[in-house]
């Protein structure tokens, strides 16, 4: 935060000489949420998710039945084979853990992937756009921004002039 008020500090002594500074808003999410590539990406991410969620219950159920089961059968067991298939369980459960990580981080790298086209052309499309609106500085509006007039928003025309550019 301190980073934004030295910054625009800097900018309002630097453009005090200047008639006007304008300071426009983008929220950026919502930018690349309501663009037709942003929504093929988020239906393809959540496909995917999808997909790797009910894999993940099946395994899940799995080892919760195995779990029960085990707790049934531990007290006619010897104790030997009571740790031996314990030590199973837990072995499973590990790896379980792992493909959930896994898992995760394919999701991340995979929404990194789909984004990274939109976020670029986002970023040519709002300089283009802030250069023909005369702003002198865009800012993310998530940044810690206390106050903004709306009229400082250029979400949705940010969102327009993303779905002009071919």
């Amino acid at each position: 935060m301190k980073k934004v008020i030295v910054f625009l500090g800097s900018l309002l002594i630097a453009s005090a000489g200047h008639t006007e500074t304008k300071i426009g808003l983008v929220d950026m999410q919502k930018a690349i949420q309501s663009t037709s590539a942003g929504k093929k990406a988020k239906s393809e991410l959540e496909g995917e998710f999808n997909k790797k969620k009910k894999e993940l219950e099946g395994k899940e159920a799995e080892l919760k039945k195995i779990g029960e089961e085990l707790e049934k059968k531990k007290s006619v067991m010897s104790e030997e084979a009571l740790g031996k298939k314990q030590a199973e369980f837990q072995e499973e459960m590990l790896k379980y853990r792992d493909v959930v990580g896994k898992s995760q981080v394919e999701i991340q790298k995979k929404e990194r992937d789909l984004t990274a086209p939109i976020l670029d052309k986002m970023k040519k499309v709002i300089a283009k756009l802030a250069k023909e609106k005369g702003y002198s500085v865009i800012m993310e509006s998530n940044q810690t921004v206390l106050f903004a007039t709306p009229d400082g928003d250029l979400t949705d025309d940010v969102v327009k002039a993303f779905e002009k550019e071919k």
